[in-house]
């Protein structure tokens, strides 16, 4: 759905859930060593995709994880005071599926995923870290679930 709706030029990483939008650079070693323990102890996880919302110029998939969101708390609290404002607030856990169009093209397929929207699991294989630094991103980081 992703391929389908994000304008083409912008879509640079496939359908993901954001933890954070900004982890400390200079850290790279202990976010590393962070995420590679984390996932090893994680069992594989399963959201469950409980609906649409809008994102105002554009439409996300909204998630429900338990799981989820304790790997995100975890996280949060080891690196609590090095992450930014917006990574301090609450944890919304989404996938989006279009966004930078209009309000009104945003609208239209907000209305027809909505007309037909059922409720589904999707399975969750693991973290992704990746670094920006003013161009596209380049990953930087995989880690599956449950691979001790």
């Amino acid at each position: 759905m992703r391929e389908a709706h994000f304008p083409a030029h912008l879509n640079h990483i496939a359908a993901h859930v954001t933890l954070f939008h900004h982890l400390p650079g200079d850290e790279f070693e202990a976010i590393d060593h962070a995420l590679r323990q984390l996932a090893a102890h994680t069992a594989p996880v399963h959201a469950e995709v409980s609906g649409l919302r809008s994102l105002g110029r554009g439409v996300a998939f909204s998630l429900a994880s338990p799981v989820l969101a304790t790997v995100r708390a975890s996280l949060a609290r080891g690196f609590h005071d090095r992450l930014t404002a917006q990574d301090r607030q609450g944890f919304r856990p989404h996938v989006t599926i279009q966004n930078k169009v209009t309000p009104a093209e945003a609208a239209a397929l907000l209305t027809r995923m909505q007309a037909g929207f059922t409720p589904f699991t999707v399975g969750v294989e693991g973290l992704s870290l990746w670094h920006y630094q003013g161009g596209p991103w380049t990953p930087a980081g995989r880690y599956r679930f449950g691979l001790a």
